[in-house]
This record gives C-alpha cells, sequence and structure tokens, in this order.
C-alpha cells in the first residue's frame, strides 16, 4: 500500500506533529508500506529529498509567518498532479494549509486527516483567523473518510465545533517507544534539572518556569529543549530575572542526547494551555520522570496526583513553587503507556478498513 504523509515540518524539527509523523511513518515501513512524507521547509536549507529510515521525504519551499501557516504553492501542485498515485494521503495539521493542500487535491486516492487540533490560535491574531479559518476547514473533515484524534479531549473539541459524522472519528493515542528509553542511564551531576521539551511558544507557559526559578534552591536548572518564535522573549526573561546562568536552552539534539536529558531530569514541567495530547509527558513518564502540567486541555487526561500533578490557571507561582519543591527528584511509578506498535496496529487496521472495505 501506498501512502502519503502530508504535515508542516518533519525532521529535524522538534515538535508534537513532527514526532507523530516521524514514528508512523518508520513503523509502516517496518510493516511493509510504501511511504512519502511530504512536507515544506520555510528555511530553504534543508535537502528537497532525501531517505531516512527508509522513508522517503519530499520538502517544498513554502512562506511560514512567525512559523505558522506554511503557505507552499509548490507542495499545493505535487499534491494535485500526484494525490492518485497514493492510496491513501494522511494530512496532519489542522492549523495548517498542508493539510487543506490535501483535501483540495483529494481525486481517487482515501483521505484520512489527524487534525492534531486545539481549538483555538495560539495569539490574539491567529485566534481572530480561526474564525474565517473555520469554514474551509470544516472542508477537511467533510472529506475525510476518516478522522483520527490523538485524545477523547480532542474527539470533543471536533464533534463540538465542526459535528462530523461520528462514524467517521475514531481515537488512536500516540505512542512511546518505551524500549529506547530502558539503554538510557541517568549521569551523576551537581545540580538538580527541570525540564521542558516542545515548541518555543508563548502558551507554552516555558515563561512561568522562568518566573518562579529565582524562588527554588540555586542548584535547580532550567533545560529548555525546542525551538520557536517565543524563543528570544524567553531568554530577555531570563535576563531580566538575573537566572541566566541556571537556564540552558538546546536546539536540533540528536535522539539520544534527548534521551538523555529525560533521564537526567529530576522533573519534568509542561504549563501549556492547548495540547491535543502531549508526547513530551508520554516521554518524560517513559523514563520515569514525575510531569507538573497545566490541569488544560488534552493535558487534564495525564493527571492522577501520583506520577502528573495539574496546576490551574490563572496561575498562582507560589503554588507551583512547592509543587516544584515537593515533587522534585520523586520517581514516576509505573504507569500505562501506548507503544507506538499498538498505535501503528490500530493505524494499520484504519488504512486497509478505508481502502479495502470503503469504511
Amino acid at each position: 500500500m501506498r501512502v502519503a504523509q502530508v504535515c508542516p515540518r518533519y525532521r529535524p524539527y522538534i515538535g508534537g506533529i513532527e514526532t507523530h509523523v516521524e514514528r508512523v511513518s518508520e513503523a509502516l515501513v517496518e510493516r511493509g508500506f510504501e511511504v512519502d512524507v511530504l512536507t515544506t521547509d520555510s528555511s530553504g536549507k534543508l535537502p528537497k529529498e532525501e531517505t531516512i529510515n527508509s522513508v522517503g521525504i519530499k520538502r517544498f519551499k513554502s512562506w511560514a509567518p512567525n512559523e505558522a501557516y506554511y503557505f507552499s504553492r509548490d507542495l499545493k501542485k505535487h499534491l494535485m498532479k500526484n494525490s492518485d498515485s497514493f492510496d491513501i494521503v494522511h494530512a496532519h495539521g489542522y492549523g495548517a494549509f498542508p493539510a487543506l493542500y490535501a483535501t483540495q487535491a483529494k481525486g481517487r486516492n482515501k483521505l484520512v486527516f489527524t487534525p492534531h487540533y486545539h481549538g483555538t490560535g495560539h495569539t490574539l491574531f491567529r485566534s481572530l483567523l480561526h474564525i474565517p479559518y473555520r469554514f474551509l476547514g470544516k472542508r477537511i473533515f467533510e472529506k475525510s473518510d476518516k478522522t483520527i484524534c490523538v485524545s477523547n479531549y480532542e474527539k470533543f473539541l471536533i464533534e463540538n465545533h465542526f459535528g462530523p459524522n461520528e462514524e467517521k472519528v475514531v481515537v488512536i493515542p500516540n505512542g512511546v517507544n518505551l524500549e529506547e528509553f530502558k539503554v538510557v542511564r541517568k549521569k551523576k551531576k551537581d545540580h538538580r534539572a527541570i525540564l521542558y521539551v516542545g515548541r518555543l511558544e508563548k502558551y507554552k507557559g516555558v515563561q512561568y518556569i522562568l518566573q518562579v526559578l529565582p524562588r527554588l534552591s540555586t542548584d535547580i536548572v532550567l533545560e529548555v529543549v525546542g525551538k520557536g518564535p517565543y524563543k528570544r522573549s524567553l531568554v530577555k526573561l531570563a535576563r531580566e530575572l538575573d537566572v541566566e546562568g541556571r537556564v540552558r536552552f538546546f536546539e536540533g539534539l540528536p535522539r539520544t542526547e534527548l534521551l538523555q536529558k529525560y533521564a537526567e531530569a529530576d522533573v519534568f514541567v509542561l504549563l501549556s494551555k492547548h495540547e491535543a495530547f502531549g508526547i513530551s509527558v508520554a516521554e518524560a513518564l517513559a523514563a520515569k520522570k514525575t510531569c507538573i502540567l497545566a490541569n488544560t486541555s488534552g493535558l487534564k487526561e495525564w493527571i492522577d496526583n501520583e506520577n502528573c500533578f495539574g496546576v490551574n490557571y490563572p496561575l498562582e507561582l507560589e503554588g507551583l513553587v512547592r509543587l516544584i519543591n515537593r515533587v522534585i527528584g520523586r520517581e514516576a511509578q509505573q504507569t500505562k503507556l501506548w507503544n507506538w506498535e499498538e498505535a501503528v496496529g490500530k493505524l494499520t487496521e484504519l488504512y486497509k478498513d478505508v481502502v479495502y472495505l470503503g469504511a
């Protein structure tokens, strides 16, 4: 079966959609599928075509203001010309244009859509744009043969905002590769680390971790893994708070080094207001790290007050300080996590149903 994975960005970028598409694509290839990733590159610095772990990748020039939307005339033209050569075109990301292009190009191919939907934009301007875009976005749900949500929360949002046929909507959670965490060992260090992994956007809440850092013991540092348009503001805030020496930024880490960061962390913190799932939470738990999460969106489904602790918005900084001091260094207990084999097994069944049974 020939499958196109259409997404705004792909490896080496780090993010929820990027990780999801990479894990799914590589696992599908191992199961005998022929997979092409069709994505964009607004930097113009990455190879236009390459193969990574038997996955063929084609990158198309795009315009992505503030690393959003990913307008790409070249990707749209390619899809219009080649969609019928695939059995399935699997589009990812409601908030970017590649999924819309895949919808507009649909011909004889089946269309599967994973929206990774947050329900709103992440700035006032983007929130306002969501209103007119919803008319276009609804078309993606209407033309999709199946819509895959990564959490029950996301499914709830989609059903309330778009009212799709319930039979066309399924939930397949993201997975985690448990085996790769078993070989990583924590090294001795002279500090305790709060870890954040993800894109650097204001809505992700990294600024609140910075704000409490001066109130924490001086042996506690913040390690931030990721890139994004909000980094400059975070660097400036660290300077204003006089904690520059206790904040470390990392971009483009190889997978082995990212796993090491998880292993060496003493607590994982994600205070995002909008998450469909939270892959980094699953990975932190796989590394047996206690998590502090915003009690919002899809993150609510992780909170159990044993391994994952929630904080409410509006965020009370002293409460966050107390919680960090209470759980830092505590090892998370065994918790049920989907692995990618389970997730891709469900996806494989769905693909076959869509293609051969017309489900």
